[in-house]
């Protein structure tokens, strides 16, 4: 079975202010590849740098770092740093086709947070596989555009 091709699409970081932690992303070296965006119904702001200026393909971009930003305490974002504090929230992998992958880690005993898929940061279509599946890392799954 192939989901592929898959790829790390982005490794997601909390933080209070987007505008603070941006500064070590920048003094690496690493660029703002697009305009900050507040995702209401997941509560919380974005801010992707690029780890690379190359253009892999029209479907495809260099692993990226998202930093997020809670747009309150009572979001996803706001309680993870009320109960870990700053740092990596979540890893994501780029996938071929998103729904095929969610049913064949359901039929296989994995337990997802979302059975299906969901609008996330720049339109794409998402999904969540809980923790407790992973040895305690929270992933997120995206689609390659087509």
């Amino acid at each position: 079975m192939s989901f592929g091709p898959i790829h790390i699409d982005h490794i997601g970081i909390a933080t209070p202010s987007l505008d603070d932690a941006s500064l070590f992303w920048k003094l690496i070296g690493l660029s703002q590849s697009m305009d900050d965006e507040v995702v209401e119904d997941q509560g919380v702001k974005t801010r992707f740098f690029s780890t690379s200026t190359a253009q892999l393909s029209l479907d495809a971009h260099p692993p990226m770092v998202e930093l997020l930003e809670p747009t309150g305490e009572d979001t996803p974002i706001g309680r993870f740093l009320e109960k870990r504090g700053p740092g990596v929230q979540q890893i994501c992998f780029r996938v071929g086709d998103l729904e095929g992958l969610i049913s064949h880690l359901v039929e296989n005993g994995i337990r997802m947070i979302d059975n299906e898929p969901r609008k996330g940061a720049g339109g794409k279509r998402i999904a969540f596989v809980h923790p407790k599946s992973t040895g305690g890392v929270l992933v997120e799954l995206t689609e390659s555009s087509h």
